[in-house]
């Protein structure tokens, strides 16, 4: 007899045997796609929702791994995958990693989840948000003497300083390694572990001379308290809602001794440019092997970037403070371009902020000199300047400047006029379509610094210096400079974030009258980096006060210009969108979140929607996207640790829908060795996208 009730227990062995030998039975790979892998994720409580898939494969030159999440039945779809053979396995809050189980696309794979035995089993895998959260901050009374009191020390121990170079709070700086030595204290263990490798320098000056020392006791405290088995009094929440879409690649490049600051593989302005095409990134002060990404092939290899004089410094030379728990006395850093930044413009020519020489400059920049800049504000030293690179010809051409370079981003105007951050007091530009015409550096830039239109009038006059009474008759320079750099498509103007002091500010550059406009950011918020703007001419910022702020200028009420209009004069301007996350234990009303830039999908490149700002989720694996004015997490749960800073978006195929088009993220710590693997791990390229169901394929 044929009943239901035979049918449902039958249905029930077939399922419970899928679980236990990690495959589908045959009938249910018939409707499997011949490049994915599909199932189910169950534990003894049920169905798992919200948790990571992940397979991952060691048959390709570069690292490759595909991460999605499970629907509110448990079931998955992984998409895409290359003919390859795969481990997959279950991550996911309150869970332990469950086995892995190989497997082929074109499967159907069912997979057991372990219910996590205890806290501090599950709490292995929450981002680091919730394990940094467990330090305790000093008193307002003790860190009084602090620019910005204990806000600015917060600045500091967040995304202008501590977590402005690698997280902490994952597990390789919530634990002191045993190979750091002996120490009587944990005072003495954190005094000589920030004094390790070539960083150590600005570690422990950060520490001790910024912040007087105050961090070694609370530092020790936290670890203490770990290593006696404290775990976070917060649980991070599943993957809910758009969340649960979410595709990501993780392919890795360069080496284990570098790291990545920032790529570039498409166009700003036009992000179907180079579509499909090779990735770069600038590998800062750890080395001129400058890496290339094939996602295609799933490839990595280097060019070997030159710098036009002999006595250009290296990073070589950064000595190593105290031996390092991973490199001992080894120096790892050597470069001389030390490239910050690369960006393509419409051709595909790779443009990076590089150093090219040594700091002085030239005589056509400085006093004495014909040149208009010079003439208006001569500059004697730049301590970056440009270069650009021909993928075709494989031609690596110095660019010189006199202004320095940090961040870098084109116009949308007919010169394709390339603006820069990091000029010391002046906003620099390059006319690249000249330049590219002529070669003529000095003929195709220019700089100017930042004046306050303080008479009111509209034009540039003479200008009162830094530090001097204001000349109502005349004009204010600020001895100020721009950190992220960003036009604005809606009117040509040009921003700038001004990072590095408290509580930071934005600045608006009008190209055509040379005049500036600041912005103070007004409490709650503070400490202001990177940033960016959407085509509306409203700027997005990453701030330490655990916000992702918002200015739209065009809700000023009070002049923009004159005697008055010195920072502080649209407070009304600004609003504030609070990070996900927890705060710390004494100040939960900040979350602890340390976002270190933000980036506006102009474009809508990612498929969320165009002008989403998008803030980096330093302590959170991932990126923070402002939906609706709700954020939605993209996070990698694999390898754990991983730090974004510069973000792109690329579209393939607009045809295609969302599997045409994704975002693209390099790792930009400088401790990739701090990664889920440890010494050994390379830098990471991750592609985010979003399809429109968990099981979109």
């Amino acid at each position: 007899m044929n009943s239901p009730r035979l049918n449902c227990i039958f249905a029930s062995l077939v399922a419970l045997a899928g679980c236990l030998t990690g495959e589908g039975a045959a009938f249910g790979d018939a409707g499997v796609a011949a490049d994915e892998i599909r199932g189910a994720v169950k534990s003894a409580n049920g169905a798992e929702a919200g948790v990571w898939v992940i397979a991952e494969t060691q048959d390709f030159q570069t690292r490759f791994a595909k991460i999605v999440v499970t629907d509110e039945a448990g079931r998955y779809l992984i998409p895409d995958l290359p003919k390859a053979k795969y481990r997959v396995w279950v991550r996911g809050y309150g869970l332990a990693d469950s086995p892995k189980t190989e497997a082929t696309p074109g499967r159907v794979l069912n997979l057991t989840a372990l219910a996590a035995p205890d806290a501090a089993t599950a709490a292995k895998t929450y981002p680091a948000a919730y394990w940094y959260a467990m330090m305790k901050i000093p008193e307002e009374e003790q860190v009084a003497a602090l620019a910005g009191g204990r806000n600015g020390y917060l600045m500091w121990m967040k995304n202008m300083g501590c977590v402005g170079c690698h997280q902490l709070g994952n597990l390789a700086t919530r634990t002191i390694p045993k190979s750091l030595g002996p120490s009587k204290t944990s005072e003495g263990a954190w005094l000589r572990r920030l004094q390790s490798g070539q960083a150590g320098g600005q570690m422990i000056n950060i520490v001790q001379g910024t912040l007087a020392g105050i961090p070694i006791h609370y530092l020790a405290d936290w670890t203490d308290r770990i290593a006696a088995g404290e775990v976070p009094a917060a649980q991070p929440k599943r993957p809910s809602g758009i969340e649960r879409n979410i595709v990501a690649t993780v392919r890795d490049w360069s080496d284990a001794k570098a790291y990545l600051h920032d790529l570039s593989g498409t166009d700003r302005r036009n992000p179907s440019v180079n579509a499909n095409g090779l990735l770069y990134g600038a590998p800062e002060l750890s080395t001129d092997n400058f890496p290339i990404l094939d996602p295609q092939h799933n490839t990595s290899t280097t060019f070997k970037a030159l710098v036009r004089d002999a006595d250009t410094p290296t990073t070589h030379d950064d000595p190593v403070i105290q031996p390092s728990p991973y490199w001992g006395e080894e120096r790892i850093w050597d470069s001389r371009a030390v490239a910050h930044n690369p960006m393509l413009d419409r051709s595909g020519r790779v443009w990076y902020t590089a150093r090219i020489r040594a700091a002085a400059n030239p005589a056509f920049c400085r006093q004495g000199s014909t040149h208009p800049s010079a003439k208006a504000f001569p500059l004697n030293t730049s301590d970056r300047q440009l270069a650009m690179y021909e993928p075709k010809s494989g031609k690596y051409v110095f660019v010189d400047t006199c202004f320095g370079t940090h961040h870098l981003q084109f116009a949308e105007d007919a010169n394709d006029t390339l603006w820069t951050s990091g000029g010391r007091e002046v906003v620099g530009w390059l006319d690249t379509k000249k330049f590219v015409a002529t070669g003529d550096a000095a003929a195709s830039q220019g700089w100017a610094p930042i004046v306050l239109d303080t008479n009111g009038n509209g034009k540039l006059d003479a200008w009162t210096e830094p530090g001097q009474p204001a000349n109502p008759g005349g004009d204010q320079r600020l001895a100020a400079s721009f950190y992220a750099v960003m036009p604005n498509p809606a009117d040509g103007s040009v921003w700038g974030s001004v990072a590095f002091r408290y509580p930071g500010a934005l600045i608006r550059f009008d190209p055509r009258t040379r005049l500036s406009e600041t912005y103070n950011v007004p409490a709650p918020g503070f400490g202001v980096r990177g940033a960016d703007i959407d085509r509306e001419g409203v700027v997005w910022v990453s701030l330490a006060s655990g916000d992702l702020g918002q200015f739209d200028r065009r809700k000023c009420k009070g002049p923009l210009n004159g005697p008055a209009a010195t920072g502080d004069h649209c407070p009304e301007g600004w609003s504030f969108h609070r990070l996900p996350g927890p705060g710390f234990v004494n100040v939960p009303q900040m979350s602890v979140e340390s976002s270190y830039y933000a980036w506006v999908d102009q474009h809508n490149t990612l498929g969320l929607g165009a002008n989403v700002p998008i803030a980096t989720g330093n302590l959170f694996d991932g990126v923070h996207a402002l939906v609706d004015g709700k954020f939605v997490t993209l996070r990698i749960p694999y390898p754990l640790g991983f730090y974004a800073k510069g973000l792109e978006g690329r579209i393939d195929d607009a045809a295609a829908g969302w599997k045409g088009r994704g975002l693209w993220i390099t790792s930009g710590d400088r401790t990739p060795w701090h990664q889920e693997g440890g010494k050994g791990m390379k830098p990471l390229v991750v592609h985010f996208q979003v399809r429109p169901s968990p099981l979109a394929d």
